[in-house]
């Protein structure tokens, strides 16, 4: 079809896919190697070694605190924790209303923290600004996610702790009791690993809306969103489904042989991006063989017996455990319920998204591809209304 735009159009894929739409620093995802960095350190090993909040100031400043610079921002986002008293206020409402669990109920109440904290566009605003509006949005998502949780099983929502780090504050806003220390490490690994991860869905939508100006609230929001569609978030609590649909050790070739036959997906294996193992799977099989116990022994076997059989039914395919299976099994063993898995990665992310949005921000173009019209030939003229019947 014809076209009188100023600008040439350009045919790309489908999804955009492989299309790339800006430069960063905060890292990439390298599918072909396995491999996933923020800035210049590799993901993984900030995780092993690394604590979140060491992780985080690295996102958003750059670089590594020394023990000076860990000491106070760890101090600045702990203090960030209490929720604004009308917020507070209003999570009653919000968790009894009909959505689907906390990570729905996080949209509004990051929309109330927004307005409580007073955010304003970020195109409005300078670089400090926009630094102290995504950290106290970031420290303030555990919070809201413990306390809607914990509302709708018509519990009161436990108060933050100054003196726990990111992760330990969150499992005891959670279940209300001190986490053990192995418990605590192993949920910061594994937000740690799930900060970032390329230009997702999610993220994109974040630096969508930061590029219009919007402010901070707006741009999470937005990101949360993406997130909660099946084909984005969610899928931890599914692949601790498939262990539990399986069962037992002999059910898993017959069930696995079934599905893949069918056409049907493994929640759990695949990624859009890894052509090899997924880093993040491989850190977090480790995390759960170090627990123990027969929940992690039989999905390693699940594992051995999934990627058998599909390699045996499909050929020259590398399909192998992402992110998702290893998952939800550590955050089962660390005392998470499932509805709360997605969730607990979004505390993760949020930082992730928040590293976006500053640097989208910096940027003053705003994005705004277009569209190629598929529909009738333009103009065609309109039809006269027809006469309205007699005593109509």
């Amino acid at each position: 079809m014809s076209s009188n735009r100023t600008a040439p159009l350009v045919q790309v894929p489908r999804g955009l896919a492989g299309v790339v739409v800006t430069d960063t620093e905060i890292g990439d995802v390298r599918g072909a190697e396995g491999f996933y960095h923020y800035r210049q350190y590799s993901a993984v090993e900030l995780a092993r070694t690394r604590g979140f909040e060491d992780v985080w100031h690295l996102l958003v400043h750059g670089d590594l605190p020394d023990p000076g610079q860990r000491a106070a921002f760890t101090a600045e986002v702990a203090g960030l924790r209490q929720l604004p008293d009308e917020v507070r206020e209003a999570l009653p409402a919000v968790a009894a209303g009909r959505v689907a669990g906390p990570l729905a109920g996080l949209r509004t109440a990051l929309s109330l923290l927004g307005a409580a904290r007073g955010f304003r566009p970020v195109y409005d605003i300078d670089a400090g600004r926009r630094r102290a509006d995504t950290l106290a949005a970031c420290a303030a998502v555990p919070t809201l996610l413990t306390a809607l949780y914990r509302l709708g099983q018509g519990r009161e929502p436990v108060e933050p702790r100054v003196d726990l780090s990111y992760a330990a504050n969150y499992l005891y806003m959670l279940t209300g009791e001190e986490p053990q220390a192995r418990q605590a490490r192993a949920v910061e690994q594994y937000l740690i690993s799930t900060i970032d991860h390329g230009f997702n869905a999610s993220t994109f939508t974040a630096r969508v809306i930061a590029s219009t100006g919007a402010d901070v609230a707006a741009c999470l929001v937005g990101a949360l969103g993406a997130l909660s569609g099946p084909l984005h978030g969610g899928a931890p609590s599914r692949a601790l489904d498939t262990l539990d649909a399986i069962g037992t050790p002999d059910r898993i070739d017959p069930w696995v042989r079934e599905r893949v036959l069918a056409g049907d997906r493994i929640m759990g294996f695949g990624h859009a991006v890894y052509r090899t193992e997924d880093p993040r799977s491989r850190m977090l099989r480790e995390i759960a063989l170090g627990f123990g116990g027969p929940r992690a022994g039989f999905a390693v076997e699940v594992e051995r017996h999934v990627e058998a059989i599909l390699a045996e039914l499909k050929p020259g395919r590398e399909l192998h455990t992402n992110v998702e299976f290893y998952a939800g099994v550590v955050m089962e063993l660390c005392g998470l319920p499932r509805e709360m898995f997605t969730p607990t990665f979004a505390a993760g992310r949020v930082v992730g998204w928040s590293a976006n949005i500053l640097e989208q921000a910096a940027d003053p173009k705003i994005i705004r591809p277009v569209a190629r019209y598929v529909g009738p030939e333009a103009p065609v003229p309109v039809p006269a209304p027809a006469p309205v019947p007699a005593g109509g």
